[in-house]
């Protein structure tokens, strides 16, 4: 009886982080949008330097995970909203640990007509392991934008 009564809770403690991560989908796919009609009104410089500010609209603050990062179409990363230290790397032969070349990859998609979702691997920040992760990507003006979460 007692196994019977812990089986539902241990079910909900597992789905909970999974439903989490499906209701994020649409709140990253959101976000780049968002950044997409910014860049479109303002300007690539001024969307560029509102990715890259802390204090920022499109940049990661405490609770909320969510941010995005720019891309030119060479794999040079021209803002990021979590990890400036990238700023002005070009990564676009960076392979995560299966091979897969996914900033070629935000390219490609990023360029298709709305964007779409690449899926690939990537050390979480706060979990320091190596887990999938997907990415909404959407190109204009020269520019890729992205907002991934963990899976």
């Amino acid at each position: 009886m007692r196994q019977s009564a812990l089986l539902p809770i241990l079910a909900f403690i597992i789905a909970l982080p999974l439903s989490s991560q499906t209701s994020d989908r649409p709140k990253a796919e959101a976000l780049v949008k968002e950044g997409h009609s910014f860049l479109k009104a303002n300007g690539k410089a001024a969307f560029v330097a509102e990715v890259q500010k802390a204090s920022g609209k499109f940049h990661a603050k405490p609770g909320n995970p969510l941010y995005l990062f720019v891309y030119d179409l060479s794999g040079v990363v021209l803002a990021h909203g979590a990890e400036s230290n990238l700023l002005g790397v070009n990564r676009l032969n960076v392979k995560d640990p299966d091979g897969k070349q996914y900033t070629k990859e935000f390219i490609a998609v990023g360029q298709k007509k709305g964007g779409g979702w690449v899926e690939y691997k990537r050390m979480n920040p706060e979990t320091r392991q190596i887990e999938h992760k997907i990415s909404f990507v959407l190109a204009e003006d020269g520019v890729v934008i992205g907002c991934g979460i963990y899976k």
